[in-house]
């Protein structure tokens, strides 16, 4: 337990080789279920998001039919175009029930007694990495949905013809492969900005209120520590250069952003309130170090949620300085035209 006390205590001059080693991190027996278990639902992760990247849609077909309502032909291409598409967007929600799943083991794992949250992450590194690996993959499918339109238009434009044809009394193939009990969960699924971060959040607040005998703290201390291991790690050089690759660095980012996320929503007071154990100025700041376009993605994605509990002046300062007006829409406190400045703070400011 003390490896990882001195590295979130900061105490790294005399311990400069402990940190959670999301590169090579083994399961020991003791992990091994479990990780094998969360292993199979990983494996499919990459397939998901190469699938994701080469989604272009079927716009022109669509574009088309809509122009030309009475050409038979077109409507047919169109239709040809999206069934095939919508089968690949049922595979990614699918597996975002998988991945649902998988967290919630991962998270009854790492806070059970009469380990503590911290004690479970220094013990079970495997884990934590396979933890790691969900929130890094749950980032990057969020960023390439976000960037992909085509996605929504595309299953709107199969929803409406479904209720066009339905109307009619037609009965599609497709509709044995998506009914419409699960046209309706994916709608609601890809409505979200960012669907795998909610699922995330949806899981990780029904795994608090469903262990009603855990206490919350082992939930949010988990989620704090591993906030703190990345934050430490990132700002680090001596743990820095232990990375061996740059998409290592870009891994503990996300990570370090999606469980600021998860901690927010499961937190009663948030991520950004006083009392919170994560420390959002230092990680703020590690992101504001790096390049602009590598960490664009993920402040996009930790934007102010509710922005209800942020009541340091120098943090919404510091808030202000790195994401800019365009990060703070989310922020129902304020209108584009009175977004807070440095010059407007003053040390009692608070958001309603």
């Amino acid at each position: 337990m003390g490896n990882l006390l001195k590295v979130l205590t900061r105490e790294i001059e005399n311990y400069p080789h402990f940190f959670l080693d999301f590169e090579n991190a083994q399961p020991t027996e003791g992990e091994r279920e479990i990780w094998n278990q969360i292993s199979a639902v990983l494996q499919d992760s990459e397939s998901i998001l190469a699938d994701l990247q080469a989604y272009k849609g079927a716009g022109p077909e669509i574009r088309d039919a809509i122009q030309n309502p009475n050409d038979i032909q077109l409507q047919e291409k169109a239709w040809n175009a999206v069934c095939p598409l919508v089968v690949r967007l049922k595979r990614f929600y699918e597996f975002s029930i998988r991945l649902e799943k998988a967290l919630q083991s991962l998270l009854e794992s790492l806070t059970c007694p009469p380990y503590t949250p911290t004690q479970h992450l220094e013990r079970e590194q495997a884990l934590a990495k396979e933890f790691a690996e969900i929130l890094h993959f749950t980032l990057r499918f969020d960023e390439l949905k976000m960037r992909n339109p085509a996605i929504q238009n595309d299953f709107s434009y199969y929803r409406r013809t479904i209720s066009r044809n339905r109307i009619n009394n037609m009965h599609l193939d497709i509709e044995n492969e998506v009914n419409n009990e699960m046209a309706n969960r994916m709608s609601l699924f890809y409505a979200e900005a960012t669907p795998m971060l909610k699922t995330l959040s949806n899981a990780t607040m029904h795994f608090v209120s469903e262990n009603k005998t855990l206490p919350i703290e082992n939930t949010t201390d988990c989620l704090s520590t591993m906030t703190s291991v990345c934050k430490v790690m990132l700002e680090t050089p001596e743990y820095r250069s232990r990375f061996t690759s740059e998409e290592t660095l870009m891994f503990c980012m996300r990570v370090m952003v999606g469980v600021i996320i998860l901690y927010d929503h499961v937190h009663p007071m948030g991520a950004f309130c006083k009392t919170s154990k994560i420390d959002m100025k230092g990680c703020i700041k590690v992101l504001k170090e790096q390049a602009p376009d590598s960490v664009e993605g993920l402040l996009n994605a930790l934007r102010l949620p509710g922005c209800s509990h942020v009541q340091l002046p120098e943090l919404r300062t510091l808030l202000h300085t790195v994401w800019m007006p365009k990060y703070l829409p989310s922020c129902s406190c304020y209108s584009s035209s009175q977004l807070p400045t440095p010059s407007t703070l003053s040390p009692n400011d608070t958001c309603a």
